[in-house]
């Protein structure tokens, strides 16, 4: 095997079909022609002599096993050793292996990708045949737009989530998060979030999703949806590179879609198992842990990967991005969930009590806030919402109050008022799956509240802001 390098680190004829093969995923002039050969081999990563000179961190390269040709990532390098994770799991790696460099790794989008299924390589795994490739490569380790090139994030639009559309409305453009303990609802109110009919595209990242689930999430919940929708899917059982590169390449689509003028809505479940597959990759290079288990590359892939949503340049569309985050044994202020919050331009929370009574969505509308939400409210609406919030604040922190028989009515008009309007106020909030999506919040509620004392007056909602 030595024999195949020339002793410059070139490669010799003997090697150039492995090339070959793995030029396809990469650029023809981003192959370089530098080998090494297999080290060293541990759980979770093996190691590279020779090419320590020729690759960076990040680059991928193409190993040779006795079962054809594998991708690896360059997770760290030294003097002599060169650090590789393998893409796929269980790949067959022996000692002096061949490994050739082989650069970022790309994938070319085009709009015939929507309606299809594919997995973090860009390759399909609905069983519907191949997919072609677009005209440009992007690699899926873009950096976001400059921030003084950007347009301004300032069109409002309508989800159909009631809760949503009432208390935290959202912008084109704006990247929101979802956040909540384990079993409480993400995934079912992402499902409704993707029915929105204000995007041109749809590209959703499943991440570490139950494998039993994915049919379902695109068959059952997306429907006629599917037809606008790129999925990107890495299962639970899938490699720690795999579930890395997920939302990689699902942002890399978006950016393709964003910069040919659609506005796209993108959908991650989720960033906290991406952070766990980039805690798995740098644990085994022998990054140290920094922050309850989490080393320093976390909070670093973070920022970069939710900053390249949003608006793009002049002329182009907007990724408008709605994250998930898992929070670890409910605690809001976990390390994923506290860097990712002031990342986001707006957070959603959802509580597990609000579940438990049959509240779905789970929303909190006191602890939910989007950053954007003077740019889709009107200014009455704003004083509506400000009003509805002190009600809601009122009722809750006397429930105790209330439960020991401790209130007499008439002694506090505001605390009366809550008493009579906010159960009206949480019915309205109630919406599930089934449900119709809600073409106008505010007449809903409107609608509800005549029932009640007649002493909120809520203004109409304005007409839906153009896509475009």
């Amino acid at each position: 095997m030595t024999s195949e390098l020339l002793p410059d680190g070139g490669i010799s004829p003997k090697l150039s079909q492995l090339a070959d093969l793995a030029g396809r995923y990469a650029r023809p002039d981003a192959l370089v022609a530098h080998g090494g050969h297999v080290r060293t081999i541990a759980a979770g990563h093996y190691t590279v002599s020779g090419l320590s000179r020729h690759v960076r961190l990040g680059e991928f390269v193409a190993h040779r096993s006795a079962t054809g040709i594998h991708l690896g990532e360059v997770v760290r390098v030294e003097p002599e050793l060169t650090y590789v994770c393998p893409i796929e799991p269980g790949e067959p790696i022996g000692i002096h292996d061949t490994v050739i460099r082989k650069g970022a790794f790309r994938v070319a989008p085009t709009d015939s990708w929507c309606g299809r299924t594919i997995n973090s390589l860009g390759e399909p795994i609905d069983g519907l045949g191949p997919i072609p490739n677009g005209s440009i490569r992007r690699s899926i380790s873009n950096s976001a737009p400059p921030s003084m090139t950007r347009r301004r994030v300032e069109t409002g639009f309508r989800t159909g989530v009631r809760a949503i559309d009432l208390f935290s409305p959202l912008c084109l453009g704006q990247r929101l998060g979802i956040f909540a303990g384990s079993g409480v609802g993400k995934s079912t109110l992402l499902s409704m979030l993707a029915r929105a009919g204000t995007f041109d595209k749809v590209v959703i990242a499943l991440v570490g999703e139950r494998g039993r689930e994915v049919r379902e999430f695109i068959e059952d919940t997306l429907g006629e949806n599917m037809r606008k929708t790129v999925a990107v899917v890495a299962t639970s059982d899938e490699s720690p590179m795999l579930r890395k590169m997920a939302p990689l390449t699902a942002m890399t689509i978006a950016e393709h879609f964003r910069d040919n003028g659609d506005n796209v809505l993108l959908i991650v479940d989720s960033v906290t198992r991406f952070a766990h597959a980039i805690r798995e990759v740098a644990t085994a290079s022998g990054e140290p842990p920094i922050a309850r288990g989490y080393p320093a590359s976390v909070f670093t892939e973070l920022p970069r990967l939710l900053e390249r949503a949003g608006p793009g340049a002049e002329g182009t569309g907007t990724v408008t991005a709605i994250i998930s985050i898992l929070v670890d044994g409910d605690n809001h202020n976990d390390p994923i969930a506290d860097s990712t919050r002031g990342i986001l331009d707006g957070h959603i929370v959802l509580q597990r009590s609000l579940a438990e009574e049959g509240r779905y969505p789970p929303i909190d509308p006191l602890a939910s806030i989007s950053r954007l939400a003077r740019k889709a409210w009107t200014p009455d609406q704003e004083k509506l919402v400000s009003r509805l919030k002190a009600l809601v604040h009122r009722y809750e922190e006397t429930r105790d109050l209330r439960l020991i028989g401790g209130y007499r009515q008439g002694s506090d008009p505001d605390l009366d008022m809550a008493i009579k309007q906010v159960p009206i106020i949480y019915d309205v909030l109630k919406q599930t799956p089934g449900d119709r999506p809600s073409p106008d919040a505010f007449a809903d509620l409107a609608t509800a509240l005549k029932t009640g004392s007649g002493l909120i007056n809520v203004p109409a909602q304005p007409a839906v802001h153009p896509a475009r």
